[in-house]
């Protein structure tokens, strides 16, 4: 069986926990931030897991990491 490639876009968005759960950062938290309040702006500063419906899609595209 060959080896797969990394998909290299992927491996820059998203990472995977201990528990094998894939996260991701939010959008729309890197300009015209004046006119967002600070609590949707740390809102978006925290990462989350992806939706079911992306999880074997994404897992495909990074898995080795």
């Amino acid at each position: 069986m060959p080896k797969l490639k990394t998909h290299r876009g992927a491996a820059k968005r998203f990472r995977k926990t201990g528990s094998g759960k894939i996260t991701r950062g939010h959008a729309f938290a890197r300009h015209i931030l004046t006119t967002k309040t600070t609590k949707r702006k740390r809102k978006l500063d925290q990462d989350t897991t992806i939706d079911q419906a992306d999880q074997r899609r994404v897992a495909r595209m990074i898995p080795y990491i």
